[in-house]
């Protein structure tokens, strides 16, 4: 439904986002090794690093040829494999408008984390609920949730840039189409729709944001953007303060 583009939300407490950078990097490079290496070795992948309930829930043993780690390893690791460019595409483009806001607000060890405990509780959930379940789990989407809710929660009047529609560029404060993202999360995992995607994942990945972002955050930083002064705050509080000593008002900039 939106397609985030851009936020412009300045950072206040890190130069520069540096795990977020390193965290679409890594995901990247799997992403190209597993491409070049080919159809047999991403099947592999996806059996040795992915996240498969049956396994870890002791309902199924996975063949010794294609155990690659502890299974507890994979609650993180399934989160760096992705099927197709798309998959791998839409988990990024949401890491880049909205993970740099989180570290921030979070610095850069607690955001990874942060991005690991979201992870690992999107597969918990998606475990949960189909526990039988022997195909394997991959991508981002779970730790990518957690920063959607995190962001919802603290910068819910940024104003950003998206594509609604996919075609039509708006720019609309963060609310608006990151409320409706958690919305259809938790409506198609309710449905029960079994297109292929876990939207348990999703909504366990949220539910961790939410908590996580309440207990990780830096002291000090506030919550749904109670330090953002609006427009019309903002010329409250020009007109009320003292002209300078050229007799004109300071200048507000946005």
């Amino acid at each position: 439904m939106f397609i985030p583009l851009h936020d412009a939300n300045n950072l206040k407490h890190i130069k520069l986002q540096y795990v977020t950078f390193g965290l679409i990097a890594a995901n990247i490079l799997v992403f190209l090794t597993m491409s070049i290496a080919g159809g047999g070795a991403s099947q592999a992948a996806a059996y040795g690093l992915g996240y498969i309930p049956a396994v870890v829930n002791d309902v199924a043993e996975l063949p010794a040829n294609l155990v690659l780690l502890p299974e507890g390893f994979t609650y993180v690791t399934y989160s760096f494999l992705h099927a197709d460019l798309i998959h791998l595409g839409g988990n990024m483009l949401f890491l880049w408008v909205f993970g740099d806001n989180v570290e921030d607000a979070l610095g850069h060890f607690r955001f990874l984390l942060f991005y690991f405990g979201c992870a690992a509780a999107g597969a918990a959930l998606h475990g949960a609920i189909d526990p039988g379940s022997g195909i394997p789990l991959i991508g981002a989407s779970g730790a990518i949730a957690g920063i959607v809710a995190a962001y919802l929660i603290l910068h819910p009047k940024v104003k950003v840039w998206v594509l609604a529609f996919g075609r039509i560029p708006l720019r609309i404060p963060a609310f608006i189409p990151l409320v409706l993202w958690v919305g259809f999360q938790v409506l198609m995992l309710g449905a029960g729709d079994d297109s292929g995607i876990s939207w348990a994942t999703h909504v366990g990945g949220i539910l961790a944001g939410a908590v996580l972002i309440l207990v990780m955050r830096r002291s000090g930083v506030p919550l749904f953007d109670r330090s953002i002064v609006t427009p019309a705050a903002v010329e409250t509080q020009a007109e009320a303060a003292p002209a300078v000593r050229s007799g004109k008002v300071p200048r507000w900039g946005r």
